[in-house]
């Protein structure tokens, strides 16, 4: 690694797969996700989640890119403030919802039963639990992604790979390819934050899709098998010590 692998991204995602939010700045607690990552998710068929006992349930349960690719065209901004959610379609606002409010929560019901219609297994339920993270990881933690590693399977593919297709937290430049792998069990800091590499990121056919126009138009897991036997690419680790992360800010592996 050389002295320059440093934060280029910083994202979050409030409703489970739906478009991520940029941010510049953000407060890490120990052992917590980015604040309302992954927030809110919507129940696509059985309504078993339980908000009073919130648990881990896999994707498949809810609306996701991996089967729902309409869902990429949807382009989203969360305000924390006012716990309202904005959604554009073409550029136009279709909805804008208080998703802690009644009213909110069936707007975007509604809106998502009207234009899911077709992908829908029973009517659309929006879930939420205080503190709760619905990841793709049952444990809470941060998702990193190496954009050396994006820039290895673009060679691969010979065409262009959007580095939000990995649906990442913090996106590092100046490391060598699938580096970050071998994280797992290190310590790491970035700005005043530390970390602990949990587990490397298996991918799944989600990154398939374009993430600005929907189309399924790649094969990623199938590239990474194919060309480096595993079809990880990303970490997830955990907040050891809380501070605060921005872009630019410079990472530095403990000895």
């Amino acid at each position: 690694m050389g002295d320059s692998a440093r934060i280029v991204g910083l994202y979050r995602y409030p409703v489970k797969g739906l478009s991520p939010e940029a941010l510049a700045e953000v407060r890490l607690e120990k052992g917590e996700t980015f604040p309302n990552d992954r927030a809110f998710a919507i129940e696509n068929g059985k309504h078993d989640f339980d908000p009073a006992a919130p648990k881990h349930y896999p994707k498949i349960k809810f609306l996701m890119l991996m089967r729902d690719e309409r869902l990429a065209k949807l382009k989203t901004r969360y305000e924390d403030a006012s716990s309202t959610l904005h959604i554009s379609l073409g550029g136009e606002e279709v909805l804008s919802a208080n998703l802690l409010s009644k009213e909110g929560t069936k707007a975007l019901e509604d809106f998502m039963s009207s234009y899911m219609s077709g992908e829908l297994r029973g009517a659309p339920r929006l879930v939420h639990a205080p503190g709760f993270s619905h990841s793709d990881a049952p444990a809470k933690l941060v998702s990193f992604i190496n954009m050396g590693s994006v820039r290895a399977l673009e060679e691969k593919i010979g065409a262009h790979v959007h580095p939000l297709r990995f649906r990442g937290n913090v996106y590092l430049e100046g490391l060598a390819p699938f580096e970050d792998h071998d994280w797992v069990g290190k310590r790491f800091t970035i700005g005043d934050v530390e970390f602990e590499g949990v587990h490397r990121t298996e991918r799944c056919a989600a990154t398939n899709v374009d993430p600005e126009t929907g189309a399924r138009d790649m094969e990623i897991p199938k590239t990474l098998l194919q060309n480096w036997n595993h079809s990880d690419l990303g970490l997830y680790a955990v907040v050891k010590k809380p501070g605060v992360l921005r872009p630019g800010d410079l990472l530095s592996l403990s000895e």
